[in-house]
């Protein structure tokens, strides 16, 4: 029997993310789902749309072999391949499985730089730049595990989540963001995290469903050079198949100087030293998905965590830029709740969210559905 919930969740991409429309190419895009079924609907529902569907289904034991054999011929070619085939959508839906979360663990750095240079980044940029595009993840037994929920418990969760009500997430997120557009000085403190910078002029972006399910955010950048002091995550962050811990930096005119890991320290620095761009600041964002309460090793949910906050190294969006470039874009992600340790938030001097609950009235809705302090 179909599950209802795969036709929602199809409709939602379709109509709300992507806002499909007659005519339009959309490229469905599948790694290690481990079954068909979302695909099958979003091509079918595509079509009845009027629109012509397209389907890349790949699978990262594949791509593993690949990247490790890869020369940089060979990547440039598929990249050109795939960049050729991006050009051509006005839509572009991405649907991420994880038969194993740590498949590309053993890839070497140099191999996975090929493949940032050459592959990703440029057809990131297209797609990201020119198209109607949403990413997301499907619900697996290893994203439970990582969870720590039955596979059933997640499937629900997922559900939920992935289907909140998009609507009304962006009416309660108009007055954060307007709040943030009029902010100059950005001062975040918490255990171990004495951090500054400037969001003067940076566009403010709200992200109700239009890219990421799920979602949950609204983002902006600092200005590139005015980063200063400290900040220390506190939740795991899995990149190019390795899992750090314990990321601390220390910035000084808006450059990470300082970049230390419990436990993957060298590493850390390999990927902050892909290019210059890389040790500056792309993005900062406060979560605001309130159905989403705890971290699982997953950067499209952790990210939304209620009472979060990411601040990524590397590549700013061109919606929210502040020029900087790179081909990294790491959102590495700092949770203020109780639980997590706490912290606060201030707006110009102004305090602006303690321990991950916003404190003015115009905010209060986006404390709903937060944890009790």
């Amino acid at each position: 029997m179909k599950d209802p919930r795969i036709d929602k969740l199809a409709r939602t991409l379709l109509d709300h993310s992507c806002q499909l429309q007659p005519g339009e190419n959309v490229l469905i895009e599948a790694y290690d789902l481990p079954e068909p079924e979302l695909v099958c609907r979003l091509v079918e529902m595509a079509a009845d749309r009027g629109a012509v569907p397209f389907v890349n289904w790949k699978c990262n034991a594949v791509l593993r072999s690949l990247y490790r054999t890869a020369t940089e011929s060979g990547m440039t070619l598929a990249g050109q391949h795939e960049l050729a085939q991006m050009k051509q959508m006005q839509a572009y839906i991405g649907i991420r499985g994880a038969a194993n979360s740590s498949e590309l663990s053993d890839v070497p750095a140099d191999q996975l730089d090929l493949y940032q240079k050459h592959w990703w980044k440029p057809v990131t940029d297209v797609r990201v730049n020119d198209s109607k595009w949403v990413v997301l993840r499907y619900p697996t037994a290893s994203m439970a595990q990582s969870a720590k929920m039955s596979t059933s418990a997640f499937e629900d969760f997922f559900f939920d989540v992935c289907t909140a009500d998009y609507a009304q997430m962006e009416r309660d997120q108009q007055p954060l963001q307007r709040l943030m557009e009029q902010t100059n000085e950005v001062h975040i403190v918490g255990p171990g995290t004495d951090l500054a910078f400037s969001i003067k002029d940076i566009p403010v972006i709200a992200c109700n469903g239009g890219r990421n399910i799920p979602d949950g955010e609204v983002f902006t950048a600092p200005v590139r050079d005015s980063v200063n002091g400290t900040i220390a995550y506190n939740t795991p962050s899995q990149y190019q198949g390795t899992v750090f811990d314990g990321i601390r930096f220390e910035f000084e005119q808006g450059r990470i100087v300082t970049a230390e890991s419990s436990n993957e320290t060298e590493r850390l620095n390999t990927i902050l030293d892909s290019d210059e761009g890389a040790r500056f600041i792309g993005e900062w964002s406060l979560g605001c998905n309130n159905l989403i309460h705890h971290p699982m090793l997953d950067t499209l949910f952790d990210e939304k965590i209620g009472g979060s906050l990411h601040l990524t190294p590397g590549q700013a969006y061109e919606t929210a830029d502040n020029g900087n470039r790179s081909r990294v874009h790491w959102d590495l992600v700092l949770i203020q709740t109780p639980e997590y340790g706490g912290g606060e938030i201030y707006f110009d001097g102004q305090l602006i969210r303690k321990d991950g609950r916003f404190l003015p009235e115009a905010l209060q809705p986006l404390n709903v559905g937060l944890p009790a302090n």
